[in-house]
């Protein structure tokens, strides 16, 4: 079985680089990156200094539920191209050095006993893991610091 990981889909991007509403109804916060710590959920690369930027709350579920949760992402300002899906974790991630790895099942709710601080390089043997388990729909790789939402994980299609 081969893994994907999987950055934010790119019409919901536009929409928010364009001006959209983020989960919270509030409009994206633009500001200029630093170039540190600016990591984009859609290219899966860091915002470059004097780069423009969004600061915005985000859901990565399709519907409210008591554990959809919204938390503080980054993107682009500027249209950036999608990251390809790939079963090779992205460079972005490599540099820290742990993630929180946590399933979710098909109703889209936490599976209780699978979130854990994981060490990056361990990452992808724990993603093939835990999407061997028929209870597990999908991952989502977060933050080992702050919580918030790098990536989905999903099973290679096919």
């Amino acid at each position: 079985m081969l893994i994907r990981y999987v950055a934010m889909p790119t019409d919901r991007v536009r929409a928010l680089q364009g001006g959209a509403p983020d989960d919270y109804g509030m409009p994206p916060e633009r500001r200029i990156s630093d170039g540190d710590g600016v990591p984009c959920r859609h290219c899966l690369r860091n915002v470059k200094a004097g780069e423009p930027y969004l600061i915005l709350a985000y859901r990565p579920f399709p519907a409210l539920q008591p554990y959809a949760e919204t938390g503080p992402i980054f993107l682009h300002a500027e249209p950036c191209e999608r990251a390809p899906e790939s079963d090779v974790i992205p460079d972005l991630f490599k540099a820290t050095p742990d993630y929180i790895l946590r399933g979710y099942g098909h109703d889209d709710r936490i599976v209780y006993g699978t979130g854990a601080v994981t060490p990056t390089h361990r990452i992808c043997n724990r993603a093939h893991k835990l999407l061997q388990r028929p209870d597990i729909a999908y991952l989502h790789m977060r933050s080992a610091k702050n919580n918030c939402f790098q990536c989905r994980i999903d099973r290679e299609a096919g």
